[in-house]
């Protein structure tokens, strides 16, 4: 049975196009300097970079860190075999990234519910 993940504790990620570094840093509990890191290592993360080469990540980015974070963190993969497992696209990898959808989903349901019962 898999352990409950660390994912479960990170907040929703709001219903915007682009995120700043410290606000994904924030949403997926890894600091900036680990986020720039993880953009040389994983060729999946590529943020849009504007002004200033100021980083700017959009919500599959997102979800992306996320998933390389619970790889890394809560499954215990090396950076390679995080990579591996990106680059594989094995079911296991698969089923955590709908998991991280549905939650999300499920999430923004409820606050369009909430501002339909108001």
């Amino acid at each position: 049975m898999l352990e409950p993940s660390n994912n479960d504790q990170l907040p929703a990620i709001p219903g915007k196009r682009y995120f700043t570094i410290g606000e994904v840093s924030d949403l997926c509990d890894v600091k900036p300097h680990v986020l720039r890191y993880w953009e040389q290592e994983f060729p999946q993360l590529k943020p849009v970079k504007r002004r200033g080469n100021r980083r700017y990540y959009q919500r599959q980015d997102v979800l992306m860190i996320r998933q390389i974070r619970s790889l890394l963190y809560d499954q215990g993969y090396t950076i390679g075999g995080a990579r591996q497992q990106l680059t594989d696209g094995s079911n296991g990898e698969q089923a955590t990234h709908y998991h991280q959808l549905i939650r999300q989903m499920i999430v923004e349901l409820e606050d369009v519910l909430d501002v339909l019962r108001a």
